[in-house]
């Protein structure tokens, strides 16, 4: 039988485990008396369960006749007896819109389609002594515990405890994807996995109305940052603006979607600067790049450049004057039918043109575009643009070929980010850019007749993140 079975301790260090409290009857009695109701109510987003409804449809279209089992994961160890927060595995979510640790959802094949079954760990109440000795699934430990019945309610579908699960795991023919533990892990993903990607590569419009709404928070977000700049610049630095962001996106959403990254003068050049330990220099700019993850577990991701002080000097002016007619070149390029590459394609052009003029090449603008040269990419070396939906990098599952040459269609969500990195110990540009990072990134909805920006609210031209970052000093 499958056994799915957790440590009722995890995350717990021995000294405060409680086991020997459960063998004292007495206590055990005691403990189950005395409690009233809490409130169950599942958290469930409105319109999740038809859309999750939908989905699964879709999937189970792909695969007849299949048996299919998606888990929804657990939470991975920080240190020691410690947790990282719980975050359900994404081919999980889109299936269920359920955060339910430890959770599966099976789909068995009846008639023409499936029916579909989610499994959930036995809450423990205080009827059962696991409701003081389970730090893991007691509600003494973890909070009201929806029992199944009450899931089911609230998603409108089958919900069993996991302990009714059987073998169906077991069986070699089932497909299994999601977050699985050993033994089942080397088994998830796949062929599934793949399927799962290209299916989630075009949203519905409740994905995209969740998108928005993501999109929409993480404006306010920078808003809430930019107001912070003040205290930045006194000396709280980087990391105050981070936990700014941060802050902002767990009281309005579920969470941040990804690290915030706030990289001011010199660490703006790195492109994963989620370390956010710098001061945050007048005269420098200060590259944002932040999304919040709504509580439907979609995700924003856009980046601005901004001046410290309020205004780009002419050098920080000129950079990101270049990426921007970058960034509007690979803009124009998103369309249906439009390869995927185009918009990469076309902001490189601009770039390697611009680094040419200012005589940073060492070859040719064709030689340096050509597959043998690339030159350019020394100070744009990551891509340009990514699927953005429950994953920052969304549809990960897909085929270099399907990421990379399939044509852009309408309900396809992607960010297009070029920018420019000049570290401030690369000794091949001049002093004076040496230091400057700047990225664009925007989130963009592909539609029938052409594209949307949904985070337009954001300028970004030089003026008008000049008057923008004035504005929010002064909110």
């Amino acid at each position: 039988m499958t056994d799915l079975t957790t440590d009722p301790y995890r995350g717990v260090d021995p000294a405060t485990r409680p086991p020997k409290l459960s063998e004292v009857p007495a206590f055990a009695s005691y403990m189950a008396t005395g409690w009233g109701e809490p409130d169950r109510t599942p958290p469930v987003v409105s319109g999740a369960a038809d859309a999750a409804a939908a989905h699964r449809a879709r999937l189970s279209a792909a695969f007849p006749g299949r048996t299919l089992a998606i888990a929804a994961g657990r939470a991975p160890v920080r240190a020691n007896d410690t947790l990282y927060s719980f975050r359900p595995h994404t081919e999980f979510v889109w299936l269920s819109y359920a955060a339910i640790e430890d959770a599966v959802l099976v789909l068995t094949p009846a008639g023409a389609g499936h029916d579909a079954t989610l499994y959930i760990p036995k809450p423990a109440y205080p009827s059962d002594t696991d409701f003081f000795a389970s730090a893991a699934h007691g509600e003494l430990w973890v909070g009201a515990a929806p029992s199944p019945a009450d899931w089911s309610e609230a998603l409108g579908l089958d919900v069993r405890t996991t302990d009714e699960l059987g073998d169906v795991l077991d069986d070699p023919q089932t497909l299994i994807a999601g977050g699985f533990e050993p033994p089942y892990a080397d088994r998830a993903g796949g062929e599934l996995s793949h399927v799962i990607s290209q299916l989630r590569a075009i949203k519905d419009e409740w994905e995209i109305g969740q998108l928005r709404h993501a999109v929409d928070l993480t404006v306010g977000g920078f808003a809430a940052v930019a107001a912070e700049l003040p205290a930045a610049l006194a000396g709280r630095g980087e990391r105050w603006l981070q936990g700014t962001f941060d802050r902002h996106a767990r009281t309005f959403g579920n969470d941040v979607g990804y690290a915030t990254i706030v990289g001011s003068g010199k660490h703006a050049p790195t492109l994963h600067w989620v370390r956010c330990d710098g001061p945050v220099s007048p005269e420098e700019t200060l590259l944002l790049d932040m999304g919040v993850e709504a509580t439907s577990f979609y995700t924003a991701d856009v980046t601005r450049t901004i001046p410290t002080s309020g205004e780009f000097t002419p050098i920080q002016r000129e950079v990101h004057d270049l990426v921007e007619k970058a960034h509007r070149a690979g803009l124009a390029e998103v369309a249906p039918g439009r390869p995927w590459t185009a918009f990469h394609h076309a902001a490189m052009a601009v770039i390697a043109q611009g680094l040419s003029d200012w005589g940073l090449l060492p070859v040719s603008v064709d030689e340096a575009l050509s597959p043998a040269g690339q030159h350019h990419r020394r100070w744009l070396v990551c891509g340009i643009g990514h699927h953005l939906g429950l994953d920052v990098h969304d549809c990960s599952a897909l085929t270099p070929v399907e990421s990379q040459s399939a044509a852009m269609a309408p309900g396809m969500v992607l960010t297009v980010e070029p920018g420019l990195y000049f570290h401030a110990h690369d000794q091949l540009v001049p002093p004076e850019l040496r230091g400057i990072g700047v990225r664009i990134e925007q989130d963009v909805l592909v539609t029938p007749t052409g594209a949307e920006v949904l985070d337009a609210a954001l300028p970004i031209d030089a003026a008008g993140l000049e008057a923008w970052v004035e504005a929010q000093r002064h909110r």
